[in-house]
């Protein structure tokens, strides 16, 4: 049997569930295999196919300030310098925040379904700056909620000049940062701990209907009744498009900034992501019992050493495949990006996301046969999100770049296609950068004057 033999087959895929099957043990309606066999099973995809590289730069997003070379070991600079250890944990608040002399605000927020998240407040600027002495009820509150397996860090790993939430209050915002379930500030529950498997049984579904209305109504509640500008990077769009579409949450927000918009994903360009998802990868997973996905786990770390051992895999840029060609990042905000703002998800929620990728359209949570979904739904399929339901008032600014692998042109001009049809062209921007992909909107160094600036513009006007 030859390792590498190109990308799986659906009868590839017949026989690996098969495997499954018959690995597992059936307790209680769930199938437990131990962690030997997952490890046989594990080698046995790898000796098969080449399906589990898609699956670790979905997971990883390879850091390539610290990629190896393994022909010889050694440390590569992919045109930026190896990242140096910090010698210290990064925290919101005390690493970020005030080390700029910005007071910095850590409130619990608990969800109707019992997650205990952290959310982060920066009321004003430095006590020593003219805008400290402003009433903070007088400044607009703002929200930024990050995107899939990052958190509320990524807003602020750059200089006050750089990096978008000091811009927004130094712009006189009174700024929130979101972290959701599962993210490392964000890991309690009144009754579930993450060692628990109940703890992880949910996809961006449960984001959208739970976090995201209780951070927002906390929000509005501390602010005096103000309506809330939200920004959302990738997935922390397509939450807000859910909701939208199901005229929720709009008597708390007052506009929505959406970078990298990410809606429709059946077009997407990233061909890693289409590999995950066509054979399935997260639904084999969450089958084995893994409902965690730490993307620094010791499981995921095994599996890319033996991948990357391929000469045919090109582990020094797995970053770009994945998610695009970066223009514009340089190698602090990176470094720091990379080592400390990655969180674990949920398996469910890449399942989630690799059911759109697979199927066009935006539907909730499929779970995978008439009677679930007859549970869950009271229809056999998972109900659609109409997007076109959104309403044509709301004061929506959309940003993406012509080199984003994730929120793609075509799927993206799909979205606009949608929104820009019915909406209210005086409440409808949308600015289209060209060298930019996925990253590039939180941490690129021109960020400041191609994003930022004309967002706080936006949001001045509404």
């Amino acid at each position: 049997m030859e390792p590498w033999h190109g990308i799986a087959r659906a009868s590839d895929c017949a026989t690996l569930l098969t495997l499954f099957l018959h690995s597992g043990r059936k307790l209680n309606n769930s199938w437990e295999l131990s962690e030997s066999e997952k490890h046989r099973i594990l080698h046995h995809l790898m000796a098969r196919s080449f399906c589990l590289i898609s699956l670790l730069i979905l997971s990883l997003g390879f850091n390539p300030c610290t990629a190896l070379s393994w022909k010889n070991d050694r440390s590569v600079e992919d045109g930026i310098q190896a990242c140096k250890p910090y010698p210290h944990p990064f925290t919101l608040c005390k690493s970020e925040a005030e080390a700029f002399g910005y007071p910095c605000e850590d409130h619990k927020v608990t969800t109707e379904d019992g997650y205990i998240l952290s959310l982060k407040r920066i009321p004003h600027g430095p006590s020593t700056g003219d805008n400290s002495t402003d009433n903070e009820n007088t400044r607009p509150p703002v929200l930024l909620f990050h995107g899939l397996m990052v958190d509320g860090i990524s807003w602020l790993l750059g200089t006050p000049k750089q990096s978008l939430g000091f811009i927004l209050v130094d712009g006189g915002f009174d700024v929130w940062i979101a972290n959701t379930r599962g993210t490392n500030s964000s890991r309690n529950h009144t009754s579930l701990s993450p060692k628990n498997p109940a703890y992880w049984d949910w996809s961006w579904d449960e984001i959208a209907a739970y976090d995201l209305p209780a951070v927002l109504q906390f929000v509005y509640d501390h602010t005096g009744g103000q309506k809330v500008h939200y920004i959302g990077h990738s997935l922390g769009t397509l939450i807000i498009l859910a909701a939208f579409s199901e005229r929720k949450l709009l008597h708390l927000v007052r506009s929505a900034a959406l970078l990298c918009p990410i809606a429709y994903l059946d077009r997407t360009k990233s061909k890693l992501s289409r590999v995950v998802a066509k054979i399935f990868l997260a639904d084999a997973a969450h089958f084995l019992g893994w409902h965690e996905f730490n993307p620094f786990g010791l499981v995921a770390r095994e599996i890319l050493l033996t991948v990357c051992g391929n000469p045919e895999v090109d582990c020094h840029d797995v970053f770009s495949a994945l998610a695009g060609p970066d223009c514009c990042l340089n190698a602090t905000s990176t470094c720091a990006f990379l080592e400390h703002a990655i969180q674990s998800t949920s398996v469910r929620n890449l399942v989630h996301l690799s059911q759109m990728v697979r199927h066009k359209g935006i539907r909730r949570y499929d779970y995978g046969n008439a009677k679930a979904n007859m549970k869950h739904y009271n229809q056999t399929r998972p109900p659609l999100y109409n997007l076109s339901t959104i309403p044509t008032h709301v004061p929506m600014l959309l940003m993406h770049g012509g080199q984003d692998f994730l929120g793609d042109v075509p799927d993206t001009r799909h979205l606009l296609k949608t929104l820009v049809r019915n909406h209210d062209k005086d409440n409808i921007e949308v600015l289209y950068v060209p060298d930019y992909a996925h990253a590039d909107f939180v941490i690129g160094f021109n960020a400041p004057e191609l994003v930022y600036g004309p967002m706080v513009d936006f949001f001045q006007r509404h």
